[in-house]
């Protein structure tokens, strides 16, 4: 189960066909992401296994799972942007039943990213799930 948020992106990648202009969509995604305070941009908050640089901050209040994040590198704010909508404002519960893998593999990604960022992109899902992991 994914929030309405990132089913909002799988329509909209419906009405996409050209693999370049859904690249463009996800970078778009990162860009309107509201900044990460740099304060939070520390060691802690860094997400190894990333080739470019990566901090998720997360949150939880009321049960409620919500992550803030940034990266040097576009393509990797649009990826975190995605997993914002795919996460964000879920139960603790809900955050650990998504698949995300399958949630991705709707919009296509897996095909058309590097191993690289395809490995970064499950260091940022491991973390997730680790944090709330260690909530629950």
């Amino acid at each position: 189960m994914a929030a309405q948020a990132f089913e909002d992106i799988v329509e909209d990648f419906e009405f996409i066909e050209d693999w370049e202009d859904r690249y463009r969509y996800v970078i778009e995604q990162g860009k309107d992401m509201p900044a990460l305070d740099e304060a939070l941009c520390v060691p802690a908050t860094k997400v190894d296994g990333c080739a470019s640089q990566v901090w998720l901050h997360p949150t939880i209040e009321g049960g409620v799972f919500r992550f803030d994040g940034a990266s040097d590198a576009m393509i990797v704010s649009g990826l975190i942007a995605v997993l914002r909508k795919l996460y964000n404002g879920l139960s603790l519960a809900e955050v650990m039943s998504v698949d995300a893998r399958a949630e991705l593999e709707r919009l296509g990604l897996n095909e058309h990213l590097s191993s690289q960022r395809s490995n970064g992109l499950r260091a940022m899902i491991e973390r997730i799930r680790l944090v709330v992991s260690e909530a629950a």
